[in-house]
């Protein structure tokens, strides 16, 4: 049976991008945008007008349980990308009841939605402020893994749910790297810290993910992607070699380094060449044993943090991703 996708926040720097992959792969019927913004899923309407046979726009908020299961019902959905979320830190902070709404409630009613419709698999989209969070907005979304995760255990029917983390998507709405670039005239950069240092993965390795969990998870996982972490410092120069700091100090909600996996997490960590698994402790484990074959166990005290990665990106590296992100900027605006 050929997916019908259910994309979730749709219309988001992670929903435009997958949407473009989607439709060009055999076994995807059809892509359906769900989201609240009309004007944004216009907007997407006309930057892919060729494609427009694959897709559907569907406004709709994860917060309406009666919506999304009359959307998947009518629809036939088989596949849901849960990307909807209340994201950025501040605002999280400053609307709190709202943020929870979406990130917790809303995760809610996709799992009893995708339950109450047979959906074959829900790919929950995270972030790493959700490892031992230290924010409302990473605490929103700790409470949203734990729930996809568990539902698992709890689920009879044919429904799995995983879950995908990741760090900073490169040039995404709401990311450092067009912030800089808005201030690049300038050649004052505001920097909380000179040894802040953050994960950064590109779009594409982002979607390769989740396409990647799609077709091999088993249910119940957290799927981290490795990604080379970059001092925020050395990102701003290589944008700008004659930028001068303004030291603000740290943000209320916000870390010096991040992390993906904590210390807590490694007994269940498994490596694989490209991204590290995470299975759940409630579950049974010989259930993943096909799945962690070509893997190996992490040490018992190991912790994926932005400071100890052994990966690092370059300023050359940096340098050419960011001018074909300033050929591209549109994909992820």
């Amino acid at each position: 049976m050929k997916k019908r996708i259910l994309i979730t926040g749709g219309t988001g720097t992670f929903g435009k991008a997958f949407v473009k992959y989607a439709i060009k792969k055999n076994d995807i019927e059809k892509v359906f945008i769900y989201s609240r913004d009309e004007m944004k899923q216009w907007n997407m309407h006309k930057n892919l007008m060729n494609q427009s046979k694959k897709i559907r726009y569907i406004i709709g908020d994860v917060r309406d349980l009666s919506r999304l299961n009359s959307v998947i019902r009518d629809n036939k959905i088989n596949y849901i990308v849960h990307a909807a979320a209340t994201k950025i830190v501040l605002s999280a902070e400053l609307n709190p009841e709202e943020c929870i709404k979406t990130n917790i409630l809303g995760a809610m009613n996709i799992i009893e939605a995708a339950k109450s419709n047979n959906v074959n698999k829900v790919i929950a989209l995270s972030t790493d402020k959700a490892s031992s969070p230290i924010n409302l907005y990473g605490s929103t979304k700790l409470a949203s893994d734990k729930l996809f995760i568990s539902d698992n255990n709890n689920n009879c029917g044919p429904t799995t749910f995983s879950v995908v983390r990741y760090g900073n998507v490169m040039g995404s709405r709401g990311s450092v790297i067009p912030f800089f670039l808005s201030l690049n005239k300038d050649k004052r950069f505001p920097i909380t810290d000179t040894a802040m240092t953050r994960f950064m993965i590109s779009i594409d390795n982002a979607i390769d993910l989740v396409f990647e969990v799609i077709n091999t998870s088993v249910g119940g996982e957290i799927f981290v992607r490795k990604s080379p972490s970059i001092k925020i410092t050395n990102l701003a120069k290589a944008i700008n070699s004659k930028v001068k700091f303004d030291i603000t100090g740290i943000r209320p909600g916000e870390k010096l380094h991040e992390q993906m996996i904590g210390i807590d997490e490694s007994s269940y960590t498994y490596e694989f060449r490209n991204y590290f698994v995470i299975i759940p402790a409630i579950l049974d484990k010989s259930k993943f044993s096909k799945l962690l074959k070509k893997s190996k166990k992490v040490n018992k005290n190991f912790v994926y943090s932005s400071d100890k990665n052994s990966e690092w990106l370059t300023e050359s590296d940096f340098k050419k991703w960011l001018s074909n992100y300033l050929k591209n900027r549109e994909i992820l605006s």
